[in-house]
C-alpha cells in the first residue's frame, strides 16, 4: 500500500497514512487518461457560438439595383454571403460538445490519475486546515509551509466556504470539493493538496 506523510498547516509532518491500493496504487493507463481529459475539456465547452445564414440576416427584401445597364455585377439581395454584413456560409451554430463516458471508465481514470500523482510525489495530505475567517494571506502562508511553489489544487471533503474563500484569489490555486474531482484537474496542477477528510471521502467513493 502507498504511504504518504501527513502535515499540519505549519508544514511539519505529524503522521503517516496508508492509502488504499485499489484507489492510489493502480497501474498507469495513458490511453484512458487521454480519453478522460478530452472528455473533460469537451464538456467544459459552452457551444454557444452562432452566426446568421442569409435567410436570417435583416434586410435584403429589395433588389439593390436593376439587373442591367449599371455596369456592375447583377445582385439580388444584400444578404448574399458575397456581401459585407451578408449571411455566413457554413458558420458555427449552437451545439452540444459533451461526450459520454461509462461510469466504470471514469472511476478507473480517476484512480489512474491519483495513483500517478502519488507515485510522482505531488500528493500532499494536510490535517487541521481550518481558519476562523476567510484569509487569503493565511492560506498563502500554509502553501509556503507545504513547499507549494507553483500551482495547486486544494481538495476538501465538503463545501468548506472559509477554505474556498481563502484560496480562490490566489493565482494558480483552485479550491474544490472532493465530488468535483476530474482527471483534467488532477493533471493540470503541479501539486495536489488534500485534507485528510478528503482522502477518506475519495477512498469511500472509489474503493467501492
Amino acid at each position: 500500500m502507498p504511504r504518504v506523510p501527513v502535515y499540519n498547516p505549519e508544514g511539519q509532518q505529524i503522521d503517516e497514512i496508508e492509502l488504499k491500493e485499489e484507489v492510489f496504487g493502480v497501474p498507469l493507463n495513458e490511453a484512458l487518461l487521454h480519453q478522460a481529459v478530452v472528455r473533460d475539456m469537451a464538456n467544459a465547452r459552452r457551444g454557444t457560438a452562432s452566426t446568421k445564414e442569409r435567410g436570417e440576416v435583416a434586410g435584403g427584401g429589395k433588389k439593390p439595383w436593376r439587373q442591367k445597364g449599371t455596369g456592375r455585377a447583377r445582385a439580388g439581395t444584400i444578404r448574399s454571403p458575397l456581401w459585407r454584413h451578408g449571411g455566413i456560409v457554413f458558420g458555427p451554430k449552437p451545439r452540444d460538445y459533451s461526450q459520454a463516458m461509462p461510469k466504470k471508465m471514469r472511476r478507473a481514470a480517476l484512480k489512474s490519475a491519483l495513483s500517478a500523482r502519488v507515485a510522482d510525489g505531488d500528493f500532499i495530505v494536510v490535517d487541521g486546515l481550518r481558519f476562523e475567517a476567510p484569509k487569503t494571506k493565511a492560506m498563502a502562508q500554509v502553501l509556503r509551509n507545504l513547499k507549494v511553489e507553483d500551482s495547486a489544487l486544494i481538495v476538501t471533503a465538503g463545501d468548506d466556504r472559509i477554505i474556498h474563500r481563502s484560496a480562490r484569489n490566489l493565482a494558480g490555486v483552485l479550491p474544490i470539493k472532493a465530488q468535483e474531482l476530474s482527471v483534467y484537474r488532477l493533471l493540470a496542477f503541479d501539486k495536489l493538496v488534500f485534507t485528510r477528510d478528503a482522502v477518506q471521502k475519495i477512498e469511500e467513493v472509489l474503493a467501492g
